[in-house]
């Protein structure tokens, strides 16, 4: 699991996750990037016992990109609060190779999620179960007809990047379940989370980790 630390200090740490690694365990049982950050964590400082290792957020198994962990209990409420109310800035990276019908937009659909089949749906009017899903993108760059856009998920619902995106006509690289017709042959989809910004909790220094793109051709032609 090859990963790289953006940000750490005795509060939080932040790391760029490689797609294809579940944050945390499910069903399978495969090694999650938690198994591995508190390996990390116990090795470098010498911990005895434990490590403590507070999940904030979480990113799709096919997603790459910035994630932040809690290393104290007091950070995670902190964290959580600040993700409640909205005051961390999370600017995502998709690959798509449809042209978005503007250069830049807030978008508002009506997401209702199927928990069984694990899909989202999206909606442009408001529907029984669904919640309101906003969100705001730019297309930055084009390069042989593979379309950079820089996304900002102003709400927080499940796949909600990857199902508004395929609504508006252009389905993320590689993701199948969202309408794009060719997998990644690393099973990946072309979405990235880029950036983190935030007032950190604990000592209100302003905390900015940008994620660099994965190793592969089709993001390396944007470095």
């Amino acid at each position: 699991m090859k990963y790289k630390v953006l940000f750490e200090d005795n509060h939080l740490i932040i790391v760029n996750k490689p797609a294809g690694v579940l944050v945390h365990g499910d069903k399978t049982r495969d090694r999650t990037l938690v198994d591995e950050v508190k390996s990390y964590i116990k090795e470098k400082y010498q911990k005895p016992g434990a490590v403590y290792l507070g999940v904030i957020h979480r990113l799709d198994r096919p997603v790459s990109g910035a994630i932040v962990f809690a290393r104290t209990s007091k950070a995670l409420v902190r964290m959580n609060k600040l993700f409640k109310d909205r005051k961390i800035e999370k600017i995502y990276h998709a690959l798509t190779d449809h042209r978005p019908p503007e250069i830049e937009d807030r978008i508002t659909h009506y997401i209702l999620k199927d928990s069984i089949k694990n899909i989202s749906k999206a909606f442009r009017s408001e529907k029984n179960g669904a919640k309101k899903a906003i969100l705001e993108y730019e297309l930055i760059a084009e390069i042989d007809r593979i379309n950079l856009m820089s996304v900002n998920p102003v709400t927080g619902r499940p796949h909600q990047i990857r199902v508004q995106l395929m609504t508006l006509g252009c389905p993320i690289i590689g993701d199948l379940k969202y309408g794009y017709a060719i997998p990644n042959k690393d099973k990946s989809i072309c979405l990235h989370c880029y950036q983190l910004k935030f007032i950190h909790p604990v000592t209100g220094k302003t905390i900015s980790a940008t994620a660099p793109y994965p190793n592969l051709p089709v993001w390396k032609v944007f470095n």
